[in-house]
């Protein structure tokens, strides 16, 4: 596939600037070797005159790995005003915008307003379009900002009514969030926030896939993240000004169970839901041994609880062999503290994606909603020892005693609100993940490895967080 002869001549100039640019994104995946080669896969002008925009999907190959693709924005001024010094790529040395400034087009307010009304107007007739999922009309007075707090996608808002999200590693349909909002805004489910369409390209080169989506956006106070980390520290410091047993962030963390498992009800009702038997556990249980092997090549220190995790996969196909079978849904895939917002409506979860570096496929496939609820649990422990390094770091006070009596509360925040968590999701019609603890610690043991291999390749700093979860789990029987 390749873009016009036209279009291409359009990004040709520029493609010397976008190579050392693109490889210091927050969302260039890393880790294929060396970037090889940039060429254009589908190229639009969606405004020709200053400001001038560019839409691109970008096919990037690797030194010794896979070909990925690319999603940018690019602004072109003749000047390029202080407010936006910022988002410099660099001068264009030749072709039509010769001498013209290159630069992020997501921290232009006006591209972005230009972008919008694009989407608002444009039938298929090439460039970026929205599918939409919504008869209502899009509101383009809007004012629009970047948000910061993605990593592999960039969002913007428009007003406190739209959100965009443009996913900077674009896949082919069908996209497993774009389904997903897709059915929980048919089913009207109040826990997240309402889709009006996805974003697609007409542009030679780029039929296919999946671009973004438009969805409300939702003003919250702060993300559970935040909150969590707050509270945590303040119990942390000796705060909690309740009991320990209730303390801190325990209320939050039990309507937050409650709002995942209304999620995970409506999920069941949208998609057909199954049991699954000995041999799918099995298969299941065989790719956590895997993904531990590799993880072990990475992360040496996870080689001395190889047996111990072992034995917890073990049991997990064990029970099913028994004779329980495990039910299997559609799931949020990637649920965290940062994917649930706190509004004045309550929890809101967002962010349907599934882990990024998971293959499409598998993303989209059923699984026990009891992984969500581990992925949860790995959260609040990593809220606890966030907060703990936090206040030790800042404490006048760092001899051993403080030190010992600050580690102790950290942990009890965690026990006390993952309980919490648990708790609220089993009153809200969730299954009891109490009453599942086999497959629970199975999942959460493979999410600790998975995030003991992240934290080693993007943040060393982090990886006793989850290899003192590793240590937890591989002893828990």
């Amino acid at each position: 596939m390749s873009v016009t002869a036209t279009e291409a001549g359009v990004l040709a100039p520029l493609l010397p600037a976008l190579e050392p640019w693109l490889v210091t994104r927050r969302w260039f995946a890393g880790g294929g070797g060396p970037l090889a080669e940039l060429t254009p896969l589908a190229v639009t002008v969606v405004r020709d005159q200053a400001p001038a925009l560019v839409h691109a999907v970008l096919r990037a190959r690797h030194t010794g790995g896979p070909e990925r693709l690319y999603q940018v924005l690019l602004g072109l001024r003749p000047r390029l005003p202080a407010r936006l010094a910022p988002s410099a790529i660099a001068e264009v040395a030749d072709g039509p915008w010769r001498g013209w400034t290159l630069y992020e087009a997501v921290e232009d307010p006006a591209l972005l307003g230009v972008l919008l009304r694009t989407l608002a107007v444009r039938g298929g007739c090439g460039g970026p379009r929205l599918a939409r999922t919504s008869a209502l009309p899009l509101p383009v007075g809007l004012v629009p900002r970047a948000l910061t707090a993605e990593q592999s996608n960039s969002t913007v808002a428009y007003g406190d009514r739209l959100l965009l999200k443009l996913y900077r590693r674009p896949e082919p349909g069908p996209h497993t969030e774009i389904d997903i909002l897709r059915a929980l805004t048919e089913q009207r489910c109040a826990r997240t926030p309402r889709l009006h369409g996805a974003l697609h390209t007409d542009a030679p080169g780029g039929e296919g896939l999946v671009l973004g989506l438009v969805e409300d956006f939702l003003p919250a106070e702060a993300d559970g993240w935040q909150s969590a980390v707050r509270h945590a520290a303040d119990c942390v410091e000796g705060g909690c000004r309740t009991v320990p047993a209730t303390g801190g962030f325990t209320a939050h963390a039990r309507t937050l169970g409650q709002a995942v498992a209304e999620v995970h009800t409506a999920l069941a009702e949208a998609f057909p839901k199954s049991l699954v038997g000995p041999g799918e556990v099995a298969e299941d249980a065989a790719r956590m041994h895997r993904r531990l092997k590799e993880a072990i090549e990475e992360v040496p220190a996870l080689a001395r609880y190889r047996t111990g995790l072992a034995t917890l996969y073990e049991d997990y196909a064990a029970m099913a062999a028994r004779g329980c079978p495990l039910l299997v849904q559609r799931t949020h895939g990637d649920l965290h503290l940062g994917q649930a917002l706190r509004t004045a409506d309550g929890w809101r979860i967002i962010d349907f994606e599934g882990q990024p570096a998971t293959p499409a496929a598998e993303r989209a496939r059923p699984q026990s909603a009891l992984r969500d609820v581990a992925s949860m649990l790995r959260s609040f422990d990593y809220a606890a020892r966030t907060a703990l390094a936090d206040v030790q770091e800042r404490s006048a006070d760092a001899g051993p005693g403080p030190r010992t009596r600050r580690t102790r509360r950290a942990y009890a925040w965690s026990v006390r609100n993952r309980r919490a968590f648990c708790d609220g999701y089993r009153d809200a019609g969730g299954a009891d993940p109490f009453c599942r603890p086999v497959p629970l610690r199975a999942f959460e043991a493979d999410k600790a490895v998975y995030e003991a291999v992240y934290e080693a390749r993007h943040r060393p700093a982090l990886l006793p967080v989850p290899l003192a979860a590793v240590h937890r789990l591989a002893h828990s029987r």
